[in-house]
């Protein structure tokens, strides 16, 4: 798949999940914050939980999307959620702090398939 291609399927992704987020009540803080050492794909808080979201999305029939969430990617996580905090001091202030990751899978279409959030991964 063209890297074009790739990102068009992410950003669904993101999207699908923030959906899932926002069901679940938790509303958007940041998306794609980016720096050197990478990218968060989604900030949410629902008041008492900020949640520190990587949104891993395929096409149907392809890898599992969790396959890519190595020992190395949990460690980037979490070094990026605590820049994150560094760098927003005016940010909610939570009881809770979580990092997730949700898999998303859609087909050819773009329709979602299959949806699975995983809590406090790193």
């Amino acid at each position: 798949m063209a890297k074009a291609a790739n990102q068009i399927v992410g950003r669904l992704g993101e999207r699908l999940a923030l959906e899932h987020y926002e069901r679940l009540g938790f509303r958007l803080i940041d998306r794609n914050w980016r720096t050197r050492a990478g990218e968060i794909d989604l900030v949410v808080c629902d008041g008492r939980t900020t949640v520190f979201a990587e949104v891993k999305t395929r096409r149907s029939g392809g890898l599992d999307p969790l396959l890519s969430l190595t020992t190395v990617k949990r460690r980037r996580m979490r070094a990026l959620a605590a820049a994150w905090l560094a760098d927003h001091p005016a940010r909610p202030r939570t009881a809770a702090l979580r990092i997730d990751a949700v898999a998303v899978v859609v087909d050819r279409r773009g329709a979602l398939v299959a949806l699975e959030q995983f809590e406090d991964v790193a």
